[in-house]
């Protein structure tokens, strides 16, 4: 399950937070400073970050950005005509966009949730049911499913259980019309994911290894040279669409 890590005390804005992405499927995680964001950051797959004008260090805050800056960070606060300097600040420092105490309560869940690092993700590679001839309803519903697992070591009967269906209906249904088996769209999936965080200097091989439960380091190679024909090192010259064009050039089965 994704995260969004929040270290801004607005109790309202934190309500409506956990119980918007909660509706999603993100889980809200409180932090109280930078260097608490940045061991969710070692431990979980981050989705966005919400940090609150004047709670701390701009700097901090700022270096935390700089290293993830794939993963959006909103600010969040009563801000006055006379924080704009401050506001400045963050927005030259990576920060994505403002939320504002007492005016975009409400809307916060969605606005975060709408610019997360998985939605970006997600558009990024919308057109990859198509090149992976995932056309009937069912194959389109388990690549959603599993592309909103990734942050977990997800197996098929986690998914047929999801979409209600048996394994083996799931397994024969999916790799129907020449698609790949799911299992293989599973690790492709973990491995695009991995792609994307490691183009984040704040990552290494192990900590997205952690990040996305593979059991180790090796583990995760192992998945990079089945999926990709390559290393971590090189998943973030190869990006999303580098990942998926390797994939789809004879590396679709289980077995090469």
């Amino acid at each position: 399950m994704p995260v969004v890590g929040m270290a801004h005390d607005n109790p309202a804005m934190r309500a409506v937070l956990r119980r918007g992405l909660g509706r999603r499927g993100i889980r809200l995680v409180g932090c109280r400073t930078p260097a608490q964001i940045e061991r969710v950051f070692q431990g979980e797959l981050v989705d966005a970050v919400v940090v609150g004008a004047g709670d701390g260090p701009v700097e901090a805050t700022l270096a935390l950005a700089a290293r993830y800056p794939r993963v959006p960070f909103f600010l969040a606060g009563a801000l006055r005509p006379d924080d704009a300097s401050l506001v400045l600040a963050y927005r030259e420092g990576g920060v994505r966009a403002i939320l504002v105490d007492g005016v975009d309560d409400y809307a916060a869940a969605e606005l975060v949730w709408a610019r997360g690092a998985s939605r970006a993700r997600r558009r990024a590679l919308r057109d990859a049911p198509k090149l992976l001839r995932l056309t009937e309803p069912l194959q389109v519903r388990a690549w959603d499913e599993v592309l909103g697992r990734v942050g977990s070591a997800t197996t098929t009967a986690q998914v047929a259980a999801a979409l209600r269906v048996t394994r083996e209906h799931l397994s024969r249904e999916f790799a129907a019309g020449g698609a790949p088996n799911i299992k293989r769209v599973i690790d492709l999936a973990r491995i695009l994911c991995a792609a994307d965080l490691l183009a984040n200097p704040g990552y290494s091989a192990g900590s997205v290894a952690c990040v996305l439960r593979f059991s180790s380091t090796s583990h995760l190679a192992g998945c990079a040279r089945r999926i990709a024909g390559g290393n971590p090192s090189e998943l973030p010259r190869l990006g999303l669409q580098g990942v998926l064009g390797r994939f789809l050039r004879g590396r679709t089965r289980s077995r090469l």
